[in-house]
């Protein structure tokens, strides 16, 4: 019996990660099991940090062996992601010089970036962003060097870092996998880490961009605080009691 339960379990993770959101009778009907034994699974599975529980059902949860693709994240919650791109784009105020992350929720950012009248210097470790932003002559884009990585088409190891680390960068706009008020903001994978640590680091101003199903995940590779930020934009999905956790360390949270 204990078998059969981890080998329905395991079929769980592999659907969701497959379909991204699913819900708990859509797993009952596929498994041919009561809703009632899918719920334990997925407590169970929560439990070990395989997945993320939502209303309903379930979400894949990113650790240092599961990492969602670009094309994933660009069908998932995307008017969400909208939003808190055109919210991160109003606060850029009179930055100068911007590091965009990785990600689709920047590549929204970059897209929208591309309509800004005055003169931007954008570093990225993104190829996708890069693109997007190659047709606005009024902008500059710089592309930061390295081994791409084929899920996020990003750039990162030392030819990424040691670029960057000569740059001075007035606001950097900031994704994780994870994010925590004691944990801070991870990432599953520790080149990617290194990357946006450095921009962390190398910035004055910084922003973290994310949909509500990122906070209270703690991923593999922690490369900022909570208190390291100055704005947390994400969506009104996100409870105010939980928003008001993270604004007690210090950034200014905004549910768009």
């Amino acid at each position: 019996m204990g078998q059969v339960s981890e080998e329905r379990r395991q079929r769980i993770v592999a659907i969701v990660r497959d379909q991204g959101e699913v819900t708990v009778s859509r797993l009952a009907d596929d498994l041919d099991v009561a809703a009632e034994t899918i719920r334990r699974d997925l407590q169970e599975l929560e439990d070990r940090r395989l997945i993320k529980r939502t209303h309903g059902g379930a979400l894949p949860l990113e650790s240092g062996s599961y990492e969602s693709t670009l094309d994933y994240r660009s069908v998932t919650r995307v008017p969400e992601k909208r939003r808190i791109a055109s919210a991160a784009v109003e606060s850029l105020g009179g930055a100068q010089t911007v590091f965009l992350d990785e990600g689709y929720t920047p590549l929204l950012i970059a897209e929208e970036i591309t309509q800004l009248p005055d003169h931007l210097t954008i570093v990225t470790a993104s190829l996708a962003n890069a693109m997007a932003l190659a047709s606005s002559p009024q902008h500059t884009t710089l592309l930061l060097g390295g081994r791409v990585r084929d899920r996020t088409l990003a750039t990162v190891d030392h030819f990424a870092t040691d670029m960057l680390s000569v740059l001075n960068i007035d606001v950097a706009i900031l994704g994780a996998n994870g994010i925590t008020p004691d944990k801070g903001l991870g990432t599953p994978d520790p080149a990617v880490a290194a990357v946006k640590g450095l921009a962390v680091k190398r910035s004055t101003r910084r922003i973290f961009v994310g949909i509500a199903t990122k906070f209270g995940v703690t991923s593999f590779c922690k490369f900022a605080d909570v208190r390291d930020l100055e704005l947390i934009i994400t969506e009104e999905a996100l409870p105010q009691r939980e928003a008001q956790r993270f604004a007690a360390l210090g950034p200014h949270v905004l549910r768009v």
